[in-house]
């Protein structure tokens, strides 16, 4: 290859899901983004195909009824309806792919500085019960994975527009994972949850405001946790297009929050591995663009020329 790159994750399977017409989850922008990606010279060979969790390996965060009813397909219609998938196959090996994809990705951000993961942020999920489209929680998986092992502190730094409550609750109890969450404060979940740091922003809440936020707040949890790793959840949601979004940040802020994001990291030597997060314009092709953001600010950092050819 001819530059530099940094680890690219991804697998077939994340948009390879069949849902109901007009299902509000874009799962099309998966392969749409990797398409993107190889449109502007990324190598088909670069992307990293990581392997699947197993339902047993959940246990570190989910309990073994929930996690074998949804595999198995026993969960009741309710606790599906919650999830806001049908259930199927594809979704339960599409699930269990991208909680591999996620770890993978932390794995190879922590022996080349940063890795960027095309799925991945499903922080609605609880130990007993999904939510928000999230069957399992990869980043609470990967923190619980990684500390087992003798990694930490680890911060998941998640700027998707929702608080990551599920990601606060299951990691209440563990002071080495630190959770922060900047979301929209009126926005889903109704009922937030406690995360080490939490700050809803408010509906009208500038982009000067915004970015002041994350840079202040990404500032004080490094020089207070030095963390061994920081999980990046770069939701896009935020969005002033999102139908789900309730903010009104425009693609050049979102540019500038994931740059400041990698810039910080990298002054203080912290490896990052970020996850997409949420996105869900229903035009796919203005979705991508947005999503294009992370890995133009990865590429930069990383000193890859490619980052120009993403348009802001």
């Amino acid at each position: 290859m001819s530059q530099a790159l940094p680890p690219l994750i991804y697998h077939p399977c994340y948009s390879e899901l069949a849902l109901p017409e007009r299902h509000r989850y874009p799962i099309g922008k998966y392969r749409a983004l990797q398409q993107a990606l190889l449109a502007i010279g990324v190598p088909a060979a670069h992307f990293t195909e990581a392997q699947a969790a197993l339902p047993a390996d959940l246990s570190c965060i989910h309990a073994s009824h929930y996690v074998e009813a949804l595999c198995s397909g026993t969960l009741d219609a309710k606790a599906m309806r919650r999830i806001g998938f049908p259930w199927s196959e594809q979704l339960i090996a599409r699930s269990l792919q991208s909680i591999g994809g996620t770890l993978h990705t932390a794995e190879l951000a922590l022996a080349q500085g940063l890795a960027v993961h095309l799925s991945g942020g499903y922080h609605h999920a609880f130990h007993d019960f999904g939510s928000g489209f999230c069957l399992f929680n990869d980043l609470a998986f990967t923190a619980k994975t990684l500390k087992q092992r003798g990694v930490g502190p680890i911060l998941i730094f998640d700027l998707d527009v929702h608080q990551g409550d599920g990601t606060a609750l299951l990691l209440a109890n563990e002071p080495e994972i630190i959770t922060a969450s900047i979301h929209c404060e009126k926005n889903f979940p109704a009922r937030k949850q406690h995360s080490d740091w939490d700050i809803g922003v408010a509906t009208n809440c500038s982009e000067h405001e915004y970015l002041e936020t994350v840079q202040q707040s990404l500032d004080s949890l490094l020089t207070w946790y030095r963390p061994e790793l920081v999980l990046y959840d770069a939701g896009v949601d935020v969005h002033k297009n999102d139908d789900l979004g309730l903010l009104s940040i425009s693609t050049a802020t979102i540019a500038q929050r994931d740059q400041l994001v990698f810039e910080s990291c990298r002054a203080k030597q912290i490896p990052v591995a970020a996850v997409i997060g949420g996105g869900y314009q229903r035009d796919l092709a203005a979705l991508t663009a947005v999503h294009l953001q992370l890995f133009k600010a990865a590429f930069n950092v990383f000193g890859s020329n490619l980052g120009r050819e993403i348009k802001t």
